[in-house]
C-alpha cells in the first residue's frame, strides 16, 4: 500500500460499523483514496449512514494522522491484510482484523504458534506450570501467544521468554497504553524477543468490551489453544470458544473438582477438549498442523462454505451453546443492542441460532 492507500484504509477501518466484507466490497466500486473524497450524497448512495458520512468527513482524519506518525517510530508497524506480514492464519478467521498495530518483531506474526490463557487469579502451581509449558513450547520453535494479562497469561510470556524462542502478546488497549500498567516491563521484554499486537490504535484505552473481542485474535493466530486455568465465567473460555469455530485445537488441563479455577477447563476436557498432563500432550497433538503452517499453506483451516456466506460471522461467533443474552452480545461485538436484535433475527430465520429464554443459543447444523 502506498501512504495515500494506508491512510484512506485506515480512515475507512475507523468508520464505525464498518465492517472488513463491507470494506472489502467497497474495493470493488471504486479505489479508497477516491471512496473517502467522495461528496456525503455519494457516500449515502452506495451505502454509508449519516453518522459514518459524518465520522469520515469530520473526525476521521485526525484519528488516522497519529497512527500514521506513530508507525514512524522505529520497531513500530502498522499491518493491513494486503500486506505480507499479515498472519496467515489470521486472515482465514471470520472478521479478521482489518488493521494490526504491532510493536516488535511483525514477521513472527507468521510463525507457528500455541495460545495459552487462563485465570487471573491463577493458583501457584497453575502459575508454575504455565511457565514451564510455555518454556518448553519455546524450546520446541513454537511462539507462545497470550492476553498479558495477570495470571497465567503473563507466566506464559515469561516461560517463553526463558526459553529459546518468541512470544506474542495481544492487548485489549492500544500499544501505548498498557494493561496491566505491572506488566510494563514485560512488555518491553516481549518486544525484544517478539511483539505486542492489537487492533485498536495506539492511544486506545483499556476498555472491558474490549477483551473479549481480542480473545478471537489470540485464537486466530494460533494453531492450537491451551486453557491451563479457568474458572467456569472466565474470559480464557471465550478464547476457546473462539478457537473451537476457528477449527483450532482446545487443549485443557484437569483439575480438582473442588477448585473453582478448574471448573471451566473440566468443563472443557467434558465438552470434548483434549485433556493435557504435559507440554508433550500438545506437541503431539499439533505436529501435522505446526508442519503445514511453517510451509504456510494458505487453506490450513478451510472455514466451511456456510460460514463463508453468512452476513455476520462477528456476532455468530459469540453464541455459543450456552444462553447468552442480548446485551452481553452487544458488549462482547462492540455492536448498538438494536442491530444485534435485527442480526439475531436474520440468524434466527436462517437456522443459524434459537431464541430461548433469557437469550439466544447456537444450533448445531449437522
Amino acid at each position: 500500500m502506498t501512504e495515500q492507500e494506508l491512510e484512506a484504509w485506515l480512515m475507512l477501518s475507523f468508520t464505525p460499523y464498518l465492517g472488513e466484507k463491507r470494506l472489502s466490497r467497497l474495493r470493488s466500486i471504486d479505489s479508497l483514496v477516491n471512496i473517502v473524497q467522495y461528496k456525503p450524497q455519494n457516500l449515502q448512495a452506495i451505502g454509508f449512514k449519516t453518522k459514518q458520512i459524518e465520522y469520515l468527513k469530520h473526525q476521521a482524519l485526525a484519528d488516522v494522522e497519529p497512527c500514521l506518525k506513530w508507525a514512524q517510530q522505529h520497531n513500530h508497524h502498522i499491518i493491513t491484510p494486503f500486506d505480507t506480514h499479515y498472519p496467515p492464519l489470521l486472515k482465514e478467521i471470520p472478521s479478521h482484523p482489518p488493521v494490526l498495530f504491532v510493536k516488535g518483531n511483525s514477521s513472527c506474526l507468521g510463525d507457528p504458534q500455541i495460545a495459552m490463557v487462563g485465570s487471573r487469579n491463577a493458583s501457584l502451581e497453575g502459575r508454575q506450570t504455565a511457565k514451564s509449558f510455555a518454556k518448553e513450547f519455546s524450546n520446541q520453535g513454537l511462539i507462545v501467544t497470550s492476553g498479558l494479562a495477570l495470571g497465567i497469561d503473563g507466566y506464559a510470556h515469561d516461560g517463553a521468554l526463558e526459553g529459546s524462542g518468541e512470544t506474542v502478546a495481544v492487548l485489549g488497549s492500544g500499544l501505548d497504553n498498557i494493561y496491566p500498567a505491572r506488566h510494563r516491563k514485560l512488555a518491553e521484554r516481549i518486544i525484544d524477543k517478539g511483539a505486542l499486537v492489537s487492533e485498536f490504535r495506539p492511544s486506545a484505552k483499556p476498555r472491558p468490551e474490549n477483551f473479549p473481542r481480542r480473545n478471537r485474535i489470540i485464537s486466530g493466530l494460533s494453531v492450537g489453544v491451551l486453557v491451563v486455568e479457568a474458572a467456569e465465567k472466565s474470559g480464557s473460555l471465550i478464547t476457546a470458544r473462539y478457537a473451537n469455530e476457528q477449527g483450532r485445537d482446545v487443549f485443557a488441563m484437569p483439575g480438582s473438582i473442588h477448585n473453582p479455577n478448574s471448573r471451566g477447563g473440566n468443563s472443557l476436557i467434558k465438552a470434548g477438549a483434549c485433556l493435557v498432563q504435559s507440554a508433550q500432550d500438545v506437541l503431539s497433538e499439533i505436529e501435522t498442523l505446526v508442519n503445514w503452517s511453517i510451509d504456510h499453506q494458505p487453506n490450513l483451516f478451510d472455514m466451511v462454505e456456510e460460514e463463508e456466506e453468512l452476513l455476520f460471522p462477528l456476532l455468530l461467533a459469540n453464541v455459543g451453546i450456552e444462553v447468552t443474552p442480548v446485551d452481553i452480545l452487544a458488549q462482547r461485538t462492540h455492536i448498538p443492542v438494536h442491530e444485534v436484535m435485527m442480526q439475531l433475527l436474520e440468524l434466527e430465520l436462517s437456522g443459524h441460532v434459537v431464541a430461548v429464554t433469557g437469550g439466544y443459543i447456537r444450533k448445531r447444523r449437522g
